[in-house]
């Protein structure tokens, strides 16, 4: 099964970010875009309580519906993920609902894709609760690439996005909803 390895860096900026992974010799692969992100679970929060994750993500008029499966252990998030491209985001969401998910959480993010050498991808995530660098690709990959934009294995986090909208609430006392820019979720960007 194809399995996602990947750990995530809090940064200061994007703007910091950026300026670390040009003098790195990381180029842009993918520039910047805009994310809509959909979790579905089960009324009983099924997939949430077996920490696995069903997702549509829309990017501009493209969708895609992945599965996450559990992680397994270790200093690195590692776990099954499956995904499929569709035309049409409101359909999966449709097709979803009747088979018995609904949407209990939404994110949303800025992201940039880059790359220096083909064994791994660096991304740089903006989103209402921080900036966030993701590295994924094989573990060695992940160390080495760490420590060279000078990061420590202590700087690893391996929380989701929605976790860690929740910690942040807490910290803020604000009551969780989604995880999204402007009035309707975190903070403003």
């Amino acid at each position: 099964m194809p399995t996602e390895t990947e750990v995530k860096l809090a940064v200061a900026s994007a703007a910091a970010a950026r300026g670390l992974l040009r003098a790195k010799g990381y180029r842009v692969s993918k520039p910047r875009i805009f994310e809509a992100n959909d979790v579905f679970d089960t009324p009983d929060r099924r997939l949430r309580d077996a920490q696995s994750l069903l997702r549509v993500r829309q990017v501009r008029r493209e969708a895609k519906l992945t599965y996450k499966g559990p992680p397994s252990g270790g200093k690195h998030k590692s776990r099954e993920e499956l995904e499929l491209k569709a035309d049409d985001a409101q359909t999966l969401a449709s097709i979803l609902g009747r088979l018995g998910f609904a949407r209990v959480f939404r994110y949303e993010k800025y992201r940039t894709e880059f790359q220096r050498e083909t064994t791994g991808t660096v991304t740089l995530d903006e989103t209402p609760i921080g900036t966030y660098l993701e590295l994924e690709g094989a573990p060695g990959w992940i160390d080495r690439t760490a420590r060279a934009l000078g990061f420590e294995e202590k700087d690893y986090i391996l929380e989701s996005y929605g976790r860690l909208y929740l910690t942040w609430c807490e910290r803020q006392g604000r009551e969780p909803g989604d995880m999204v820019f402007g009035k309707r979720g975190g903070q403003t960007r």
